[in-house]
């Protein structure tokens, strides 16, 4: 490979860097945002799916967050690369504030009956590792039960908290890609124009 680390990185390195960027915060979000200005598309489009994105960081179906996003900015009519790039929001520094929100959020929207106590939650926990371990039939039965007085809450309360998001995303996004578009189209026709004067 042409530009292969001489010196693997360890498996130390590898965690530092899927949880803290290598260089800076700043620098990778600089990054993403001028690769989402750089898309082909109307500046609603691009808007729609950074929108579509954001909202699904806020569900707690981690994983699945790339492919729902896109398939919600299909159905806006959205930009599905720039919903991929919406979900950088969701990242190991902002899902503690997240789940925390939507949990909370979910409980109140439920009812006071609906929290877990602690010692519930433990027990739960328990034997969902339990559940794992075992290599019986029903382990996504045994999951699903333990995880759903934790997927409930969080659903609930992240799809407001998701929409609040991505209405406040969409907005900022829609300018700067219009003012990136503005600015490349005068580039370019001062480019024509300086091609026609030679």
């Amino acid at each position: 490979m042409l530009f292969k680390r001489r010196k693997p990185p360890s498996l130390k390195e590898k965690l530092r860097v899927a949880v803290w960027p290598r260089r800076s915060w700043g620098r990778s979000v600089r990054y993403v945002l001028r690769r989402v200005w750089r898309l082909h598309g109307t500046p609603h489009d691009i808007a729609i799916g950074c929108a579509a994105g954001v909202f699904i960081s806020f569900t707690p179906f981690l994983g699945l967050h790339f492919i729902g996003g896109g398939l919600i900015a299909w159905a806006l009519g959205g930009n599905i690369i720039a919903s991929a790039f919406g979900t950088f929001i969701g990242n190991p520094v902002t899902f503690p504030f997240i789940w925390i929100g939507a949990y909370t959020l979910g409980n109140w929207i439920l009812g006071a009956q609906s929290r877990l106590e602690s010692m519930e939650l433990s027990q739960q926990l328990t034997q969902l590792s339990s559940g794992l371990v075992s290599t019986s039939s029903d382990t996504i039965g045994v999951s699903l039960q333990a995880l759903w007085p934790l997927i409930k809450p969080m659903t609930i309360g992240g799809a407001p908290l998701g929409l609040i998001a991505g209405a406040i995303c969409y907005y900022p996004v829609r300018r700067m890609v219009e003012a990136y578009q503005a600015r490349r189209r005068g580039n370019h026709t001062r480019t024509k124009q300086n091609i026609v004067e030679a």
